[in-house]
């Protein structure tokens, strides 16, 4: 699983106050623990007013990139945003996101030619986020057409289905599955990826209904999130998934996790 550490991002509250603080420990340690969790990518995301969007990410980037090898996860509904600080980036990361919405394709495609940068790519359009499998797929073909322009193949793109709420559409987790597994038969190589923790969303004991929405997405061929890295017991469902699915040989990753204090009571 590529995990995808969500917990920079300023629509939380405490990272909201150290962004204004310009708190630089607070982001550097958030970035320091993720990576120690197994975090493959770190996101960063301003979420400031757009005035303020370009300098704040900037920042967020160079305080990240101090304090960790791990590539960044740049992150920002604006595509102006991410091209503007794209060069910041001392190693190539994750670029967040892409769509058929207005012109991000466009946008942001062209920086990753000739290097190894990946991407995600939401499933939605001018339209909003369509409802229908058929939709979705179209959109995933034409946004992996456009990137291959590029020399970008989709081994280097995360396609996020764009997870419903579970209070709102009673078979989103069963049109969830189905999506991931009708993109992977699509593209065999592209990754899936999606905010898992859309799906309890409005619902009580949230946490109950993501762990178990992750164990079904692994199953149907899910391999990236957007998560948080920290929460134990998350990152325990995952491991534990991988072993129950016969795809951890004499379940070693597990067993390794136990002992390294991954799982298990907190040593």
């Amino acid at each position: 699983m590529i995990i995808i550490g969500e917990k920079i991002n300023g629509t939380i509250p405490s990272v909201k106050e150290a962004i204004e603080r310009r708190d630089a420990d607070f982001i550097a340690n958030l970035a320091i623990k993720q990576t120690e969790a197994g975090a493959n990518f770190i996101d960063v995301c301003a979420s400031t007013a757009p005035e303020y969007e370009i300098e704040t990410l900037k920042w967020l980037m160079e305080v990240v990139q101090d304090a960790t090898d791990t590539p960044l996860g740049i992150d920002s509904p604006n595509p102006k945003v991410i091209e503007a600080v794209f060069k910041y980036a001392n190693k190539p990361g994750l670029i967040n996101s892409i769509s058929e919405e207005g012109d991000k394709c466009e946008v942001l495609l062209p920086l990753l030619e000739g290097n190894s940068w990946e991407v995600v790519g939401l499933t939605c359009d001018n339209h909003g986020i369509p409802s229908d499998l058929e939709t979705k797929l179209k959109i995933t073909e034409i946004m992996v057409e456009k990137a291959a322009k590029f020399g970008i193949t989709p081994d280097r793109i995360h396609i996020d289905p764009c997870v419903m709420a579970l209070s709102t559409e009673n078979n989103s987790m069963l049109n969830f599955a189905q999506e991931i597994k009708k993109i992977k038969e699509l593209y065999p190589t592209i990754h899936v990826t999606g905010a898992i923790s859309n799906m309890s969303f409005g619902l009580p004991v949230r946490s109950l209904l993501n762990k178990t929405c992750m164990a079904f997405a692994i199953q149907a061929g899910m391999d990236s999130a957007v998560l948080d890295p920290l929460n134990r017991d998350m990152m325990g469902t995952i491991i534990a998934t991988y072993a129950l699915l016969g795809q951890d040989k004499h379940c070693r990753k597990y067993s390794k996790a136990y002992r390294q204090g991954q799982i298990g009571p907190v040593k």
